[in-house]
């Protein structure tokens, strides 16, 4: 039965016939399948068992359902069919539904079946066990009672006359709502419908439902994307930080179960497999490994801090012929925490049963801390940079320089990039201060000298007259990004393409005129931020998501703090020796010595990136470029 046209169409004539249906819900007359009230949606009136019937699927042309009684008698011939009752169907595709599985009634227990549609997605493999399924003797070739009882947000099936309900459902999933009524069955001539009536009733009683404790170690909290076409999407493969950015995240909470129904607010293409990312953010006070248990439908694969740790079908029938693809917490997987945020990402596709998951750990994380009164916007320009991704103060002229990417450098024919000058104020003072750049990133000052990171070159400006005074070329560079100046004056910069099997150097360095290859290490995947600090040098890996801390002298690799997946961009240091660190998807972060982390700003649902910002510490100012927003923004920093 097409259930969200039998919502509009129930709908559109129920004032037409409001009268006639009013005078049936109070006296719960048996209702003819001959009935002008009914549309047949693929079903037909037959005679079976000595009786006129229906089988197929129909729905009152009129009722508005809420609180009440529905009846009919029901024949099943034993083969596999699906046989129930639609009911509060709303015309966006959301209903509640009961129905029978007259060939699993020997053997299973879930031959009766409560399941909600959430936007025309009937997901029974979400909703399984106590309250939602139940065992029952379905025989063939007869006549079975069943009445169904429907008050506020809770129901129960009676079957034969049966005193006690066969099945007591103690939380609809649509809450207290109304709406139209169907029966269904598949058009195979497996079931039948008879003697069928319903009656408003608001005066049934029903006990107080049992209240739903949350198990321990649940994740609640989570982001989900747009839909998208499955085979659109790489399953194996962590997104890229454009695909990321601009995947339209939702903030979502599961249910008190631990259940996120992915239907109750995305639309699937019945004519497809689809699919949705997910994310969740892990706390962790220390460096731990943690269980997590988890379902999910119909296939999945996780990434903890943007690397793989599984993958797996839980899709109907594809693990064996008689699999049904339930979800609970079947699946194990241990996660490695790094201290501090840790970012469970999951690329989550759908074909048939229910679109979800659930995930707990086995041990209590707490939530991520999160300072919402620590940063107040002081000014921000108009649009007019063009993709900007670094600002630097220099405190000698008491101005800001930014650069201006171009993320479509690329396709032009001239080097596009260029360098603007801002007072503290905002004020643009040169908007193309420095021009015939190409892809300039993060920048660093030493002495009146500003060093620039271009597509493939350090390249050295000297600020006084904004002349390029020199470009030193890095060989073997694919992607230089961020630039940090030493005590010594040594340069150095990042080169963010992901390492392979023969190219590893992942920072390079300015000394004595000359470019060396400096760091080549596999625990370093995708650098980006650099900031020189005391004898150490600051790092965002982005290949792990953690900030990382490295000796000068020694070259010794130690992680200070995860920040969960994403790009490590911008890095500075507060006066009493906390970080601050930006992901380049729009969140900005305090991070302790001791790792705690601490997020400051979110613009990210805003759609404003937090690229290489500076922070001017005498006036507590953070000052960010937004890349893809094409602005510079500046937040005053509470202690």
């Amino acid at each position: 039965m097409n259930l969200r046209r039998l919502a509009v169409r129930g709908l559109l004539v129920l004032a037409a016939s409001s009268a006639l249906a009013g005078s049936l819900r109070a006296e719960g007359e048996v209702i003819d399948f001959d009935s002008d009230q009914w549309v047949l949606d693929g079903g037909k009136v037959v005679d079976q068992l000595g009786r006129r019937c229906l089988t197929g699927s129909a729905y009152l042309r009129s009722a508005d359902f809420t609180d009440g009684v529905i009846e009919f008698d029901l024949a099943v011939d034993g083969r596999r069919s699906y046989p129930g009752v639609a009911f509060r169907v709303q015309p966006d595709g959301n209903h509640e539904q009961f129905y029978v599985r007259p060939h699993r009634a020997p053997t299973y227990p879930d031959a009766l079946q409560y399941v909600p549609s959430m936007n025309g997605v009937a997901g029974w493999q979400l909703y399984s066990g106590e309250g939602l399924t139940a065992a029952a003797e379905l025989t063939a070739d007869r006549w079975i009672h069943v009445r169904l009882e429907v008050k506020g947000s809770q129901a129960r099936v009676f079957l034969d006359k049966g005193i006690e309900p066969a099945l007591a459902i103690p939380h609809l999933q649509h809450g207290i709502s109304s709406g139209t009524i169907g029966l269904m069955s598949p058009a195979d001539d497996t079931a039948w419908f008879s003697n069928f009536s319903y009656r408003e009733d608001g005066d049934l009683a029903f006990d107080e439902p049992p209240e739903i404790v949350t198990p321990p170690g649940s994740i609640l909290d989570w982001e989900i994307s747009r839909c998208y076409p499955a085979d659109q999407v790489e399953r194996d493969v962590y997104p890229g930080f454009i695909a990321l950015f601009d995947a339209g995240w939702e903030k979502v909470v599961a249910d008190a179960t631990g259940l996120v129904d992915v239907a109750r607010y995305r639309q699937r293409d019945p004519r497809r497999a689809d699919c949705v990312l997910a994310r969740a953010v892990l706390y962790s006070g220390e460096k731990q490994r943690v269980k997590l248990s988890f379902g999910y439908s119909d296939d999945v694969t996780f990434f903890l801090n943007s690397r793989p740790v599984f993958s797996g079908r839980n899709g109907y029938r594809s693990r064996d012929p008689s699999y049904v693809g339930v979800v609970g917490l079947f699946d194990t997987v241990f996660l490695d925490l790094e201290r501090g945020r840790n970012e469970l990402f999951m690329v989550l596709s759908e074909a048939f049963g229910g679109w979800g998951f659930r995930a707990q750990t086995d041990v209590l994380l707490d939530a991520p801390p999160v300072d919402d009164a620590c940063a107040d916007k002081v000014w921000e320009t108009e649009p007019v940079f063009l993709t900007p991704e670094s600002v630097q103060h220099d405190p000698a002229r008491d101005v800001l320089y930014v650069s201006s990417f171009d993320i479509d450098f690329q396709s032009k024919r001239e080097p596009s990039g260029f360098i603007s000058r801002l007072s503290l104020d905002g004020e643009i003072l040169d908007l193309k201060w420095v021009t015939g750049l190409t892809g300039p990133c993060g920048m660093d000052l030493r002495a009146d000298r500003l060093f620039v990171a271009e597509r493939g070159s350090l390249t050295e400006i000297d600020v006084e007259s904004g002349e390029i005074t020199a470009r030193y070329p890095v060989p073997g560079s694919r992607f230089l990004n961020d630039v940090a100046v030493d005590g010594a004056g040594n340069v150095y910069v990042s080169d963010s393409f992901p390492t392979t099997p023969r190219y590893h150097v992942t920072v390079f360095r300015l000394a004595g005129g000359n470019i060396e290859e400096w760091l080549e290490d596999d625990r370093i995947s995708r650098a980006n931020g650099l900031f020189c600090w005391s004898d150490r040098l600051l790092l965002g890996n982005t290949g792990d998501g953690t900030l990382k801390s490295i000796d000068l002298a020694t070259r010794r690799i130690d992680t200070i703090a995860g920040l969960g997946g994403g790009v490590v961009d911008g890095i500075r240091v507060e006066e009493d020796g906390d970080y601050l660190v930006s992901l380049w998807q729009g969140q900005v972060f305090r991070v302790s010595a001791e790792g705690e982390v601490v997020m400051l700003l979110d613009t990210g649902l805003d759609m404003r990136n937090t690229a290489d910002f500076e922070f001017v510490q005498d006036q507590s100012l953070l000052i960010v470029p937004t890349f893809l927003d094409n602005r510079v923004a500046a937040y005053r920093i509470k202690g």
